[in-house]
């Protein structure tokens, strides 16, 4: 390497068409999946407060609200749901049920937009009556095999109504290996299964629980997702969740975790998704608006970030904002 004066990094960087030539591409709106909520009923528009720019809407207003994302070219949706109260139960079975709020959405979407990805997301914690992501032994602790039976049912039931991607939240152990399973045996061999295999027990799904109404009544979840400070038994639910089948594993929190995304990206051939959770969301809207960053290119400057980090999709509440904070992309 030459000395200085003769190496001058400021070389490449002198000017803005300099700077594009050298700099890695922000990521495309086909990388991006915008996570919905979906509730049962015509008309729904229900804005969520700890979320500015995102909303509970029923089927139809989705697909209304689903028209100029599509045409920005994001790359898919992934829907949650949001059961009324009166459906919830101790052990969820609401999620399984054919005529349930995301398998309607699904049809409804589909129909529509044939050709989008549709994601869904298979848990049971905004289904359970105490909001926990299985039912309950005697004890109080989440029966790990009992969930797995109920999510493979959900899931089967997602594929048939037309997802593509089943992604499984909840942390039960061999919970991808159950999914697997029951849609190979039934006729789904197709349907991608996207893992939240690096899931932790973080404390930035707070709004996000506003929005789905899905906090636990008691305690927490700290015994099925993965602790912040273990970061080598976090990998290895990535690597358990890959030899079960998954087809895409993923990492959540995304900005807190950029290590773990990237130490990931080291260990594995399958695509990485990063999930750009609600509390990372909600927080630079909130320094936004106390005048604090600039938040379309902060947004940019993050998106950057988690590609460079090794994600090859980025599930984020900016997707319906892409044309706006990404003009250029």
């Amino acid at each position: 390497m030459s000395a200085f004066p003769q190496t001058r990094l400021r070389r490449l960087r002198r000017t803005p068409s300099l700077r594009r030539l050298f700099d890695q591409p922000v990521p495309g709106p086909e990388k991006f999946i915008w996570p919905v909520f979906v509730k049962n009923g015509e008309g729904c528009r229900e804005p969520i407060e700890a979320m500015p720019g995102q909303q509970r809407m029923s089927p139809d207003v989705l697909l209304e609200e689903l028209q100029p994302v599509v045409e920005s070219g994001i790359g898919g949706i992934l829907i949650f749901g949001l059961p009324e109260a009166d459906r919830k139960t101790p052990d969820g079975v609401e999620a399984c049920r054919d005529e349930s709020v995301v398998q309607t959405a699904v049809r409804a979407v589909r129909c529509a937009y044939p050709d989008l990805v549709i994601c869904t997301d298979v848990c049971l914690c905004a289904y359970t009556s105490h909001g926990h992501c299985g039912p309950l032994t005697p004890g109080g602790a989440v029966d790990n095999d009992a969930a797995n039976a109920m999510l493979a049912r959900t899931a089967l039931s997602h594929a048939a109504a037309g997802a593509d991607i089943v992604a499984p939240s909840a942390m039960m152990d061999g919970q991808v290996a159950a999914i697997r399973g029951q849609l190979d045996e039934n006729g789904w061999a197709d349907t991608l299964i996207m893992s939240y295999s690096t899931k932790f027990a973080s404390n930035m799904y707070g709004p996000f629980r506003e929005a789905e109404q899905s906090a636990p009544s008691h305690g927490d979840r700290k015994s099925y997702q993965a602790s912040y400070a273990d970061p080598r038994a976090a990998l290895r639910e990535s690597a358990l969740d890959e030899e079960e089948g998954a087809d895409i594993l993923m990492v959540k929190p995304a900005l807190f975790y950029l290590d773990i995304l990237a130490r990931l990206r080291e260990r594995t051939d399958l695509p990485i998704a990063a999930y750009n959770v609600s509390g990372e969301y909600s927080m630079l809207i909130a320094a936004a608006d106390r005048g604090w960053l600039d938040l379309p290119a902060t947004v940019r400057e993050t998106s950057v970030a988690l590609a460079r980090a090794g994600a090859d999709l980025c599930i984020s509440y900016w997707a319906n904002r892409y044309r706006e904070i990404f003009p250029n992309g």
